[in-house]
């Protein structure tokens, strides 16, 4: 599956035009490389996303084409969440 597509499907990011923009901003890193929008994700992958505010580390569960709600978190663990000193 595609990393865009992932990041939308699992709601870690709401649209696919915005996992695609950060992805390209070298916002996200899948296993540790700079990631585009087309790479391809699986299953134990771990993706690191670098929010404005935070940092997300998770690792890839499941794969689903097209999960429900409830389902979209299984997708999932996540590892870290560290956030970010706000500058002064």
């Amino acid at each position: 599956m595609r990393l865009d597509k992932f990041l939308k499907v699992s709601r870690l990011i709401k649209r696919r035009s915005v996992a695609k923009e950060a992805a390209d901003h070298a916002k996200i890193t899948v296993n540790n490389r700079s990631a585009k929008p087309s790479t391809d994700i699986k299953e134990n992958d771990i993706v690191s996303i670098h929010y404005y505010e935070r940092d997300v580390i998770i690792r890839v569960k499941h794969l689903l084409l097209s999960p429900r709600k409830e389902d979209a978190e299984s997708m999932y663990e996540v590892i870290q969440i560290q956030e970010k000193k706000a500058v002064e």
